[in-house]
């Protein structure tokens, strides 16, 4: 059973150096966490500001493949009270290089006043993010551990790795939203459906996007298969050198980004409008998202992501409309439907239809150290450890 940590510890300085921090590290959540309730806020921010530390372990360049590991391991330790923050963060801080940006590294230092953060919030909060670590760790790992520029074998694949490193994250900010608002119990298992379409969506155009900049580091999260149907060997692919075959792929990948972002919609209109700040929240990832994917539709042949980057004024306008349009669900799919004008539609796998509990949903289903583990869930926690 998993055993969380309670403190009532002052929020004062932990809860600045987490307003602080945040903007340093990302620029998209830093806009968007804060159109959350107070409350609801504080705890997103915070597992944000986990999950990041987990990503940072696992992007170091300078560590080994083992002791990523091993300090994942150690960091999701530390999280569930189980391993001394200070320890941890003293252990990994100094390993991180100059690759690593100056926020990140501080934010590791930071663990144990992270943490303080963590500790404040409840129990169900707590084991919602707690659940999203290990899976998210572990799953990086394995993933990272057979990186290379060949590509994912399947887009199955693709759909497992966007999974492990997003639709996760989709499930607990659901849960975190069930917690905030009982009106979203009833449609609880609907969303943790869609939620993991609606990390999937935003994965790919990350995917799409900074393709080019992976291959720099040896890393390539595209499907082989797809590729290989048109022609296109990954591994030697290059910028300059795209053909129609690649052109094509990248198209059809849109076009599934795309159909994953229809069902973030979804997700997003079972928001009730009262809650307009969890709405904005949703819709500023889902509007930005469009936008990149149509930049690159329009060009298919880029070499960098900064190419393909939306601008401030088109970032201000999705502001804009979604504020006007926030409460009508019509207006928002109107929004929506004219955004996505002319990007290509492809229809998903059937995986995404099949009717499933959530604990059974594609992708975790195919992930063996996921459908074979007993996952709690966070409601099911009834014991806290006070410390």
């Amino acid at each position: 059973m998993i055993e969380l940590h309670n403190a009532t510890a002052g929020r004062g300085k932990a809860d600045a150096y987490q307003d602080a921090i945040l903007p340093k590290v990302s620029r998209t959540f830093a806009l968007t966490i804060p159109q959350l309730p107070p409350e609801l806020r504080r705890a997103v921010a915070n597992a944000y500001l986990l999950c990041r530390i987990a990503d940072t372990i696992e992007d170091e360049p300078a560590l080994s493949v083992e002791e990523k590991r091993a300090f994942e391991n150690a960091f999701v330790d530390a999280v569930m009270g189980d391993a001394d923050p200070e320890e941890v963060a003293q252990d990994i801080a100094p390993k991180l290089s100059n690759s690593t940006l100056d926020a990140e590294r501080d934010l590791m230092r930071q663990l144990p006043l992270v943490l303080e953060v963590t500790r404040s919030l409840n129990p169900s909060q707590q084991a919602s993010i707690v659940k999203c670590l290990r899976i998210m760790s572990h799953g990086m790992h394995e993933f990272q551990r057979k990186a290379g520029l060949h590509g994912l074998p399947t887009l199955h694949d693709l759909d497992r790795y966007c999974y492990c490193v997003a639709g996760v994250v989709g499930e607990m900010l659901t849960e975190l939203f069930v917690d905030f608002e009982p009106l979203l119990a009833p449609h609880r298992n609907a969303m943790l459906r869609m939620a993991v379409s609606f990390g999937q969506g935003l994965q790919m155009v990350n995917i799409l996007k900074d393709q080019w900049e992976d291959r720099t580091r040896g890393a390539c999260w595209l499907p082989q298969d797809m590729f290989a149907h048109h022609g296109v060997k990954l591994a030697t692919l290059q910028t300059g050198k795209q053909n129609e075959a690649y052109a094509a792929t990248m198209s059809e990948l849109v076009g599934i980004a795309h159909a994953h972002l229809r069902q973030a919609l979804d997700y997003t209109l079972l928001i009730p409008t009262k809650h307009a700040g969890i709405r904005r929240f949703c819709l500023w990832a889902i509007g930005m998202a469009v936008l990149t994917l149509r930049n690159l539709q329009n060009n298919l042949d880029f070499s960098a992501g900064t190419q393909i980057k939306i601008s401030r004024k088109a970032v201000a306008r999705t502001i804009l409309m979604t504020r006007l349009l926030g409460k009508s669900n019509t207006g928002l799919r109107w929004l929506f439907a004219s955004t996505a004008r002319g990007l290509p539609l492809t229809p998903l796998t059937a995986e995404w239809s099949e009717p499933s509990t959530p604990a059974r949903t594609w992708p975790k289903r195919s992930i063996p150290h996921i459908a074979d583990a007993d996952w709690r869930e966070p409601a099911d926690v009834q014991e806290v450890r006070h410390r």
